[in-house]
């Protein structure tokens, strides 16, 4: 299991939660697969795995408050699977930490993909910490009003103070920052922060958007209506 990605599966249904373990075991991930989750978080602290696969419907703790508990805890990586794309489930979970969804039914192909997609932009496939998006090649601190970047250290400060960000809050951050001033649309930043090569819900750009807002500041980031979003340099 050590030379394997570790994913943690949490799902209630027996048939779906045997068949997706087996399908991803198949495509060489190790799997810890639990029904509820209690046990789902018991065997989160115990194992610490690289990537947690969780269904928003599960007894005992809802996927929404596991993902809220993991979030408290660790920056690993989060994907929901909603059965309803259209439920507040999906938002639900984005708000609590989440960094992509899965509706279901799913196929495996298309959620193999995701978690790849995931894992790369963490950097974990191509060998770099777990947890931690990629320096920017640049380097230097950046600085726009009282926020600073610091995209070598991966650290952001307000007014001085440390702000904790999620990998993917920081690369969302990095993206803007590296062009301030400039609209960025929905769908450029699912396929630059996302890593999405085909088309994806925006509702998980404007969920980030706003969790990085209520971080760095309701107004650092701009929306211009029908286009998308821009740092305020």
């Amino acid at each position: 299991m050590a030379d394997q990605t570790h994913v943690l599966f949490v799902e209630d249904d027996d048939v779906i939660r045997e068949a997706t373990q087996l399908a991803l075991e198949r495509d060489g991930f190790a799997v810890t697969a639990m029904p509820d989750g209690l046990s789902g978080l018991e065997a989160f602290r115990a194992d610490r795995p690289d990537i947690a696969l969780l269904d928003v419907m599960v007894p005992g703790l809802d996927g929404v408050s596991l993902c809220r508990r993991i979030r408290d805890e660790s920056t690993v990586p989060v994907i929901m699977l909603s059965a309803r794309a259209d439920s507040i489930d999906v938002v639900l979970g984005l708000e609590a930490g989440a960094d992509d969804y899965v509706t279901k039914p799913f196929d495996g192909a298309v959620l193999v993909a995701r978690i790849r997609a995931v894992l790369r932009r963490f950097g974990h496939a191509g060998g770099g910490d777990r947890g931690e998006p990629a320096a920017d090649p640049a380097g230097g601190v950046l600085t726009f009003g009282d926020l600073e970047v610091d995209t070598e250290g991966m650290e952001v400060r307000r007014a001085g103070q440390p702000v904790a960000l999620t990998p993917t809050e920081m690369r969302l951050l990095l993206e803007f920052s590296s062009a301030p001033g400039t609209v960025l649309s929905r769908d450029k930043l699912l396929e630059r922060v996302w890593d999405y090569g085909w088309g994806g819900d925006t509702r998980v750009v404007d969920v980030h958007v706003q969790r990085l807002r209520t971080k760095i500041g309701p107004d650092r980031i701009e929306t211009v209506r029908g286009f998308g979003y821009k740092l305020k340099a």
